[in-house]
């Protein structure tokens, strides 16, 4: 874990270095605000539902903008090849850059702890779910940066690593939705991999160990799959 701790202090710094980073946060923070300021001002409700129903479908964006320069730009640069001759195993490399988008994500929530602010002192605020909802989006958003994690290591290309991520995290939220034309014996396994209905369970304030199974067998599975794809690139 020290190791990679150490890759995830290096990323981190580089993400905070890096003007794109703040252009994401500025981004996120203007489309997610649009969503609570709207309800608060054009619908005259004190209420936090429109900003956690929405946040599977904008992390699907903006999580593989986070994630798309991981691998992609290491492979285009080639400073992967000395990535590799440090004394870090391939799981050291994947974990560190994982919990450094982890950790990125949750500053890009940081500043959005003030609408439950907000909302408390303008009615009442039901504590449950809005912890319910943060503990969600930093699974979801783990989960995600996870896959988005594997789409990089596919290519060198951070423009097809964000297609490819945005596909998959987009696929993922409107799985459900997709099933509801398939027939009932097939659509309703295929609806429990939807991301987004996991998501909405947690930010009820029911934390349900299965929900928190999923997104943890979501990024087990992603992180694995990238471990494979750079152990197949570097063999």
């Amino acid at each position: 874990m020290r190791a990679a701790w150490t890759v995830c202090r290096r990323e981190c710094s580089a993400y905070f270095a890096s003007p794109i980073a703040y252009i994401v946060i500025v981004i996120f923070l203007l489309v997610v605000g649009w969503f609570f300021f709207s309800t608060l001002f054009l619908f005259n409700q004190a209420s936090l539902r429109a900003f956690f129903r929405m946040l599977p479908i904008v992390f699907a964006f903006v999580v593989p903008a986070v994630t798309m320069r991981q691998f992609a730009e290491e492979f285009h640069t080639g400073s992967y090849e000395i990535l590799f001759t440090l004394p870090l195993r391939l799981a050291d490399i994947v974990l560190g850059k994982f919990l450094a988008c982890t950790v990125f994500l949750a500053a890009l929530l940081a500043p959005t702890l003030a609408y439950p602010l907000l909302v408390g002192t303008l009615g009442d605020l039901d504590i449950g779910p809005v912890i319910g909802g943060y503990l969600g989006a930093l699974l979801l958003g783990a989960a995600f940066a996870a896959v988005g994690l594997f789409a990089s290591a596919l290519t060198r290309s951070q423009i097809v690593a964000f297609l490819t991520g945005c596909a998959i995290c987009f696929a993922l939220c409107l799985v459900d939705q997709m099933a509801f034309f398939l027939p009932e014996a097939a659509a309703r396994p295929l609806a429990h991999l939807a991301a987004d209905l996991h998501f909405e369970n947690i930010a009820r304030g029911l934390v349900d160990t299965r929900d928190v199974l999923y997104f943890a067998s979501l990024g087990f599975v992603a992180l694995s799959a990238t471990a494979l794809v750079l152990h197949e690139k570097h063999a």
